[in-house]
């Protein structure tokens, strides 16, 4: 196992990690935004109502999203176990 291919399994794991995190984070990320803007405006200072939409949007997110998020997870992992023996050989 070379100083390379670390490198290179370390690159596709923050790749992965990024996407992963990049897909449940961006849209509550929107959301608190919007929520912010429009307390902004009406002068609502309501911890809640920041947070409860953030909440439902991550779940929804999710919901919709987990089966491909997994899919990602599995994907890599089986790349990693399948290229062992040419890691160590």
């Amino acid at each position: 196992m070379t100083p390379d291919s670390i490198v290179t399994i370390m690159q596709q794991t923050i790749q992965v990690i990024m996407v992963l995190v990049s897909v449940i984070l961006l849209p509550a990320l929107a959301v608190g935004l919007t929520v912010s803007m429009f307390q902004a405006a009406t002068q609502i200072n309501e911890m809640t109502l920041s947070f409860i939409p953030k909440l439902l949007v991550t779940l929804l997110v999710v919901m919709m999203g987990g089966s491909w998020l997994l899919n990602i997870i599995m994907d890599y992992t089986r790349r990693l176990i399948e290229n062992i023996p040419y890691m160590i050989g």
